[in-house]
């Protein structure tokens, strides 16, 4: 097992508790490995400090498994790491769609596997852990049988340009038998098609599935604007909530059909309406034609996944945030969040806070909520903190 030695000084952050050291952390390595290899870590002075996968290719270098000098990375192992991520799953929520594994979260590094129902799907972003990615995922088969689990089929959406980073080309497709890659799910009441072949990132977003549950008591009764709905989860909810009318607005058509479907697998039809449309130029032209909504809900793609355009996506936050409070009507509520973890929770705060000076509102606070708890948020990993969501009730300026 080769071993790398960190320059004086370096790993900081990994040793108060991060999952990673960066290439230029490190000194020198002694003996020889491939990209992808397990190898040992060692401070400057060689005291040990962990075992980890080794990929030079990439800025992230080393990313930890285990601490323990003691740990030997072999089949048990791995088989341990998935067990434990699934018991902690069964203890905090429904696991009938849930993400199973959530990668450095999980002390699996770079690998993310979502639970829809019977099927699993797999996505492997770190050369190391995809080369145990089949190991760990037949791991995961065998412990869900011992709970009368039965999957019938796997699939790959490693399709994230992320890859290239590591040496990799993206990669789609079945991991053994193929199968009928449309799964339907059931989550706070409301059935969904999940298409994890085609749909977005791997078919589905679980980590807003308690924030979705959120809104429930907001919607009775009341007119709802769903933004940027994806297959038109919020929205959804809304109507099964019993929500008065809804619109659900996305710029993918695909998205859009996909949502409508939804709508009529749950004879939700006559009150949920979806429209295909670019949420910065409708909010606008709402405003204009005297549109007001007791709730809306602002669910944004990622504007930024570097830190380098973190400024623009600023702007792009602040703008949507802005046109959706104006849409509120006085006492009605905005449901509001960002899925980037660049945004951290303070600047985002802060741009919620000048989008409401800006359109003349008076923000009460009535929560604060993150991801799922099956995307645990691991401490001293600054990236598996990504979701921030805010529930307010917009005031008129008094």
């Amino acid at each position: 097992m080769a071993e790398v030695f960190l320059k004086k000084g370096a790993g900081r952050s990994f040793k108060a508790g991060g999952p990673w050291i960066y290439d230029n952390e490190i000194e020198r390595i002694e003996g020889s490995f491939e990209n992808g290899d397990v190898v040992e870590l060692h401070d400057f002075d060689g005291y040990f400090l962990g075992r980890g996968f080794l990929n030079m290719r990439s800025t992230i270098a080393f990313r930890i498994l285990s601490r323990r000098r003691e740990s030997v990375i072999d089949e048990a192992f791995l088989e341990q790491r998935v067990r434990d991520a699934w018991n902690y799953r069964k203890e905090v929520i429904d696991t009938s769609a849930c993400r199973v594994i959530f990668g450095e979260a999980d002390f699996l590094p770079g690998l993310v596997v979502d639970k829809f129902s019977d099927v699993l799907v797999a996505e492997s972003l770190a050369l190391g852990i995809d080369r145990l990615k089949c190991v760990i995922l037949d791991a995961l088969v065998k412990v869900l049988a011992e709970d009368g689990i039965t999957i019938r089929g796997i699939y790959e959406r490693s399709d994230a340009k992320v890859r290239l980073k590591e040496g990799m080309e993206p990669s789609k497709g079945f991991i053994g038998a193929e199968f009928d890659t449309r799964v339907e799910i059931v989550e706070n009441g409301v059935r969904y098609i999940v298409d994890v072949q085609d749909g977005q990132k791997t078919g589905f977003f679980l980590d807003q599935k308690e924030n979705r549950a959120a809104i429930h008591k907001l919607c009775r009764g009341k007119k709802v604007l769903d933004c940027f709905t994806h297959t038109g989860s919020f929205a959804l909810n809304a109507g099964i909530a019993g929500a008065e009318g809804v619109l659900g607005v996305d710029a993918s058509q695909f998205a859009v059909d996909r949502a409508t479907e939804n709508a009529a697998l749950n004879g939700l039809s006559e009150r949920v309406k979806f429209q295909c449309a670019d949420v910065f130029d409708l909010l606008p032209s709402l405003e204009e034609a005297g549109e007001r909504y007791d709730v809306v809900i602002l669910d944004p793609p990622a504007f930024t996944k570097s830190r380098n355009s973190i400024k623009q996506a600023v702007k792009g936050y602040r703008e949507i945030n802005l046109r959706g409070m104006k849409l509120v009507k006085n006492g009605g509520y905005l449901c509001t969040c960002t899925c980037s973890h660049f945004m951290d929770p303070e600047l985002f705060a802060k741009t919620i806070r000048e989008a409401a000076t800006g359109a003349h509102k008076r923000l009460r606070q009535v929560e604060f909520r993150t991801q799922g708890p099956d995307h645990p948020v691991l401490w001293a990993a600054d990236n598996s903190l990504y979701l921030k969501f805010y529930i307010f009730q917009v005031c008129e300026e008094k």
